[in-house]
C-alpha cells in the first residue's frame, strides 16, 4: 500500500509560479513510476508529468518547457515546479504512482498507475 499527499496548490496570477509537493509513504518499490495529472472541470484527465525510478522524465505537450518534475529521495518527496501558468493550467493536480517502471508506451494513460493522491486544486486568474 502507497499513500500519497499533495500540498502546494492555490491562486496564482497568469505568469506567476507554483510548486506541487507529493510525499509518498508506505511500501517502497525499487521500479516504479510517480507523477502528476490534472483535471479541469468538463475536460478528461490530462497527462502532465512524470519520472521513472531510472529517473527518465515525460512532460505533456501543453506543459513541456514550463514545468519541472523533480524528487527528494531523503524525504521521499516529488515535486512539480510550475511556471509560467495560464488560466488553461487551472485544474485539481494529481499525484499518482505505478508500482513498476512503466514501458514508454504505458505512462501516458492514468489507468495505468496503481495509487492517487486526493489531488490539490491549482487557479490561475487574475
Amino acid at each position: 500500500q502507497v499513500r500519497l499527499e499533495e500540498s502546494g496548490g492555490g491562486l496564482v496570477q497568469p505568469g506567476g509560479s507554483l510548486r506541487l509537493s507529493c510525499t509518498a509513504s508506505g511500501r517502497t518499490f525499487s521500479g516504479h513510476t510517480m507523477g502528476w495529472f490534472r483535471q479541469a472541470p468538463g475536460k478528461e484527465r490530462e497527462f502532465v508529468a512524470i519520472r521513472r525510478s531510472d529517473n527518465s522524465k515525460y512532460y505533456g505537450d501543453s506543459v513541456k518547457g514550463r514545468f519541472t518534475i523533480s524528487r527528494d529521495y531523503a524525504t521521499n518527496t516529488l515535486y512539480l515546479q510550475m511556471n509560467s501558468l495560464t488560466p488553461e493550467d487551472t485544474a485539481v493536480y494529481y499525484c499518482t504512482f505505478a508500482t513498476s517502471r512503466l514501458i514508454t508506451s504505458r505512462v501516458w494513460n492514468g489507468e495505468n498507475y496503481d495509487y492517487w493522491g486526493q489531488g490539490t486544486q491549482v487557479t490561475v486568474s487574475s
